[in-house]
């Protein structure tokens, strides 16, 4: 089936004709008819089908009646970001070349004054994103109720930013006799709840199950080590022996780790730029001009780049960090293998990553092949050699630090006992109430003690173990070297306890 039979206008299929397209693809050619016949449209198609040119078609075509008014689009296209905003303006210049449409853009990063003036001189087809849409309506300048169609673009990323509530308001505002299109790629409870609300009789068109990925997209996991050097040392392994790598896009979950990367890249002589929704919409937007040029081949993003930007040459995307949600997974390696094309996915897997992989691979239906030969050691998982193996694994517990010292303490002191034994002679010449009573039990290795000199003290004849200790008397000695009869030195002892003791009769 071509163009022709969809029931286009002349202007548009000229339009398309200019562009090079001739065969609609399986979501344009079930969903354009519905769209011109005025009904209620449910979208499910895998990222990068043709879902724009879907609704921007049938659009073009039923704009060309009626006139625009002052503050009163007559359409309003919904999208989650800044950058699928403007690509769908970028759709309506490019399709709508012969028409004399007004075509508005709201979007954060620009001024109001020059919004305001664009809604003033009236507006076809109005672009925003919801929370700029919302700023507007409560400025007072701008009117909701001359709307008559409705497309609710990337419903599924709406969810994820939370943007659903201001999904609900704007649709109040809304005539209830509109015509809503409502395109997603998954269907998470929650968006099946809204298209039951706001959807009347809809025409559901799938083209393939939800979640899925693209058939040429080749996708591979590398297990890495958990240390952030790790990765970065895989990843720019990866790039330098890539085959056939035109451009890439390397994903990060957090912002502050696409600014990391990006100046690690830069650093070791990468060409790269960076994108992320903390950045001013002019760095942004010249961050993806240069992209699509290919003046730099690499492009480090957070999921701001995941959903709807269509840059067909994207032969590569690297997941930096493995997304915490399966369905971010299946936007993200939706960026290459687009419009038919082959493309490569390589997700860099660290041992945390494991159970986001599982769920990765329960939602698309197929398991993830490993590439090996670039998995980097783990440092902490390392055993170091010599004397440093021996030393006992402190814990990691809340009070690890303090529970090693213990340990370490204990450890060092038994070493000292093994290394130091006790010189006997020195143990003799110490005082009994110094070296503690001794046990009544008595030792565990029994010798037998010689008598004290029979001139200061003769002994009981109970077991030399069970003796009651006495200050100032002299020990027996304990070395075999030493004899018997020689006196105990006492030069060590203070002068009060060589004092003889009188005894009490």
């Amino acid at each position: 089936m071509s163009f022709t039979n969809l029931g286009l206008s002349d202007k548009v299929l000229a339009a398309v004709a200019a562009t090079g397209y001739t065969t609609p693809t399986p979501i344009q050619e079930q969903a354009i008819p519905h769209v011109l016949a005025r009904r209620d449209v449910l979208g499910i198609a895998q990222t990068g089908t043709g879902k724009t040119a879907a609704f921007v078609l049938p659009m073009l075509t039923i704009l060309e009646k009626g006139r625009a008014r002052a503050r009163m689009p007559r359409t309003l296209i919904l999208e989650p970001t800044r950058e699928l905003a403007a690509q769908v303006k970028e759709q309506f210049d490019k399709y709508g070349v012969g028409q004399k449409l007004n075509v508005a853009l709201l979007i954060g990063g620009v001024s109001f004054g020059d919004q305001d003036t664009k809604l003033t001189r009236g507006v076809d087809v109005l672009i925003a994103t919801p929370g700029r849409l919302l700023d507007h309506t409560e400025r007072g300048g701008l009117l909701l109720t001359g709307v008559e169609l409705l497309v609710i673009d990337e419903a599924d990323r709406m969810l994820d930013m939370g943007f659903i509530p201001d999904i609900e308001r704007i649709c109040k505002m809304i005539p209830f006799t509109r015509q809503t299109l409502f395109f997603t790629a998954t269907m998470p409870p929650e968006i099946r709840r809204i298209t039951e609300t706001f959807l009347h009789n809809p025409e559901k068109i799938e083209v393939s199950r939800p979640a899925t990925t693209a058939v040429g997209v080749s996708q591979f996991q590398v297990t890495v080590g958990r240390e952030p050097h790790d990765k970065r040392d895989t990843l720019r392994r990866l790039l330098r022996d890539a085959k056939d790598l035109q451009n890439a896009i390397i994903f990060c979950n957090r912002k502050r780790e696409v600014a990391s990367l990006y100046k690690s890249l830069e650093k070791h002589g990468f060409s790269v730029g960076a994108l992320h929704g903390d950045m001013e919409q002019s760095a942004r937007t010249a961050a993806l001009d240069q992209f699509r040029k290919g003046e730099i081949p690499l492009l480090v993003a957070s999921d701001v780049a995941a959903r709807g930007l269509d840059i067909p040459s994207t032969s590569h995307v690297f997941n930096f960090d493995v997304p915490h949600h399966a369905d971010d997974y299946v936007h993200r390696i939706g960026r290459t293998g687009r419009a038919g094309r082959a493309g490569t996915a390589i997700s860099l897997v660290t041992p945390l990553d494991q159970k986001s992989m599982v769920a990765i691979e329960k939602l698309i239906g197929q398991s993830i092949p490993h590439v090996e030969g670039f998995a980097a050691t783990d440092p902490a998982d390392a055993t170091p050699a010599g004397p440093e193996s021996e030393r006992p694994r402190q814990s990691r517990g809340r009070h690890g630090a303090r529970e090693g010292s213990r340990e370490g303490s204990r450890e060092g002191s038994r070493e000292a006992s093994r290394e130091s034994p006790r010189d006997g002679a020195q143990e003799a010449r110490k005082p009994r109430r110094e070296r503690g009573p001794r046990r009544s039990g008595g030792d565990r290795n029994p010798s037998p003690q010689p008598q004290a000199p029979a001139a200061e003290f003769t002994p009981p004849a109970a077991p030399p173990a069970s003796r009651t200790p006495s200050i100032g008397r002299a020990e027996a000695p304990k070395n075999k070297h030493e004899s018997a009869s020689e006196p105990a030195d006492h030069s060590h002892l203070p002068a009060f306890l060589l004092r003889p003791v009188r005894a009490r009769v």
